[in-house]
């Protein structure tokens, strides 16, 4: 059964054999328990639950409860990605497509590919674990857009601002002075240096308190002589306050976040399996065991590493090949928390330091793809440490096991990438600046020299 997804219209189904033969198609129905009874019923007699596969493509989040819902009545579902059908539709019918077309080829998707299909046994969103990291780092996200745009109002009052603020706004104490209004310099000299250290002392815990009143102070000082009466200091203050009460709450919210994020992984990891790895912490540990899902889903660990999306593309033909950058087709999370393991990693673990050492050294690789591949190897590291129920254990590249000072001595020793190769391998050349990047039709920020003299010009 092929089914065409949509998220505000109704769905469309088609049925096909095990041959490819369509045995009636453009059912349509919505996502409704009477609906899908009135679908269910259309299975040809003498058909069983366990002989159906149900084919979708991961529209947003509609396919959720239908994929929920069929696994109840014992059929296989299947998640075809959009670009994979995309392709198939071209080669079928390229200049048309329909919703009744996209079912019928995803009802004989089975016949035509049936390695390429892999059951789907988790609930995608519904999971609250994948939900909460997704969460998790969307709420990381609007925060840092957020202090970026703190940061850039405060350049408008000048560059003292920032160091009196030591120069950290992700700090709750710079956030709640800023949220209170203070942004302007009037408000600041009003309020007066006692009441301002005051201020700092309770809402640091003691951490501020004089110092970063007279520093507050002098920025304020120097706003009011470099502008004068020229900018709407209130105005601007406002601005400023709203941003911070934004940050303020984001960050509350992530807190919350975190707290529910340490009740699941505890849950479904209370051995610390995922996080004995090294470079693993409670938020990457937390984005990868949610975002993967149950590792025994997979048929092998290079099915892991294809999933994660960090293997490189391949292109060959004849006696001729090559390998391109990652796929990228796995979950964009998951590859992100990867990497950032893999950066820490390979400063712990003499086997992924010496690998690292190698793809720098040797291999003439750039830095981000020599953690790609130790991204990858990490991946299959913890994907067989979980599948055995073992903690993850440094290890010389003999196999003899280490103590982490020991593997950090072996490394400092041995797998030192030299500052001279590192320095050749950073991204620096033509084209990457962004003086290049401009228009050749943009206007010179320089003196024109449309109606200079010739000797001028010269």
């Amino acid at each position: 059964m092929g089914i065409d997804l949509a998220v505000r219209a109704q769905h469309q189904a088609s049925m096909a054999d095990e041959q490819g033969r369509v045995l009636w198609s453009g059912h349509r129905f919505r996502t409704r328990s009477e609906e899908l009874d009135r679908l269910w019923a259309r299975l040809p007699d003498g058909v069983t639950a366990a002989e159906v596969t149900v084919v979708m493509e991961p529209t947003r989040n509609a396919w959720v409860p239908l994929a929920a819902w069929f696994r109840r009545r014992g059929a296989t579902v299947v998640l075809v990605s959009a670009e994979r059908s995309a392709d198939l539709r071209a080669y079928y019918a390229k200049h048309t497509k329909s919703d009744r077309m996209d079912s019928v080829l995803l009802a004989r998707l089975p016949l035509l590919h049936p390695e390429g299909l892999h059951p789907e046994r988790g609930t995608g969103p519904g999971d609250p674990l994948r939900r909460a990291t997704k969460l998790h780092s969307t709420l990381v996200q609007r925060r840092t857009a957020g202090l970026a745009r703190l940061d850039a109002l405060l350049e408008i009052l000048g560059p003292d601002w920032h160091a009196a603020l030591s120069g950290d706004l992700a700090n709750k104490t710079p956030l709640r002075f800023l949220a209170a209004g203070y942004a302007d310099p009037h408000a600041v000299r009003r309020l007066g240096r006692a009441r301002l250290a005051r201020f700092f002392y309770r809402h640091s815990r003691g951490a501020w308190g004089d110092p970063e009143a007279d520093r507050v102070l002098a920025a304020a000082a120097a706003t009011t002589e470099l502008w004068g009466e020229e900018l709407a200091f209130a105005e601007l203050a406002d601005d400023i306050a709203v941003e911070a009460r934004l940050a303020l709450a984001i960050t509350d919210e992530i807190k919350d976040v975190d707290e529910r994020i340490a009740v699941l992984v505890a849950e479904r990891d209370p051995e610390g399996i995922i996080t004995s790895a090294p470079g693993v912490g409670p938020v990457t540990g937390a984005v990868i065991l949610g975002r993967l899902g149950n590792v025994n889903r997979f048929s092998s660990l290079a099915a892991v590493r294809g999933f994660s999306g960090l293997i490189p593309s391949l292109n060959a033909s004849g006696v001729s090949g090559s390998h391109g950058g990652p796929t990228k087709r796995g979950d964009a999370l998951l590859r992100e928390a990867l990497f950032m393991a893999a950066s820490q990693a390979r400063r712990h673990d003499p086997t992924l330091a010496a690998k690292y050492h190698r793809l720098m050294v040797e291999a003439g690789k750039h830095h981000n793809s020599a953690l790609c591949h130790i991204a990858t190897t990490l991946l299959t590291r913890i994907a067989s440490c979980w599948k055995n129920h073992t903690p993850y254990q440094l290890r010389d590249v003999n196999g003899t096991p280490v103590t982490a000072i020991q593997a950090g001595d072996i490394i400092a020793q041995r797998y030192t990438v030299p500052e001279d190769i590192r320095r050749s391998h950073r991204t620096t050349g033509v084209g990457t600046g962004q003086r290049n990047k401009k228009s050749p039709s943009a206007p010179s920020t320089g003196p024109s020299n449309t109606h200079a003299k010739p000797h001028q010009a010269a």
